[in-house]
């Protein structure tokens, strides 16, 4: 039995949340809210922290899903959920090399890092729909199935190490999880409540350090992906 740490959960929530995709999409929702209602700050913060929410309860859904297939999996191949471990080591591995890879060579729609551009005219469309706080909720539980591809990863390795423990011990830790990957979310949207810079200047810092967030997140999930490999977590 591989023991759960508190630091496990946090650096695989950490690099799920730097992902710029989740990103992306917050900014294209506050920028439409914006233009819908340009002097409505109220609006516009309601409208981010819906969007948050929305994000964190079909996430959290999604967690239990997760962690309930591996433990169907673990029940049906018990002698070998070691290897089934290992397998999901080597696949956070090879998730951190991609991203990494996307330091080095950025190309937009990396497989398994970012949103596929196929989706994004969709995913546009959609955002085009919102005039307010709940259009914004509403939007973004669709939006989940669209972010899936680019934030799953991550997930995935976190639901095989929670699917070890007990399932009602699993829940506050995908809360944390959770509450961690959608905090980038939110304080994206109070600063921009706050008037502390404009959407444009938070899109370009992104689209500037996008290659460095890649690198974050390969980085702290190849540290994952070798700690499950030889079993040091």
């Amino acid at each position: 039995m591989v023991d759960l740490t508190l630091p496990t959960i946090v650096l695989l929530a950490a690099a799920d949340a730097v992902n710029p995709c989740a990103m992306a999409v917050l900014v294209l929702v506050l920028i439409n809210i914006l233009l819908e209602n340009p002097k409505n700050e109220k609006k516009i913060l309601k409208a981010g922290l819906f969007f948050s929410l929305s994000i964190f309860i079909m996430y959290f859904l999604y967690g239990i899903i997760i962690v309930q297939f591996f433990k169907t999996l673990s029940l049906f191949l018990q002698n070998l959920t070691p290897y089934i471990f290992k397998g999901v080591g080597i696949l956070a591995l090879i998730l951190g090399i991609l991203n990494i890879k996307d330091y080095f060579k950025y190309k937009p729609g990396g497989l398994g890092t970012e949103m596929p551009l196929s989706m994004r005219p969709k995913v546009k469309n959609l955002i085009n729909k919102i005039t307010g706080p709940t259009g914004a909720f509403l939007i973004g539980i669709f939006v989940t199935l669209f972010l899936l591809p680019c934030t799953i990863g991550p997930y995935i390795v976190a639901g095989n190490i929670l699917s070890l423990t007990e399932f009602l011990q699993t829940i506050p830790w995908l809360l944390l999880y959770n509450l961690i990957f959608v905090m980038p979310m939110v304080i994206i949207t109070l600063i921009i409540y706050f008037g502390v810079s404009k959407l444009e200047d938070i899109n370009a810092w992104k689209e500037r350090n996008i290659r460095y967030l890649h690198l974050i997140a390969g980085t702290l999930i190849s540290i994952i992906g070798i700690l499950m490999f030889f079993n040091l977590i």
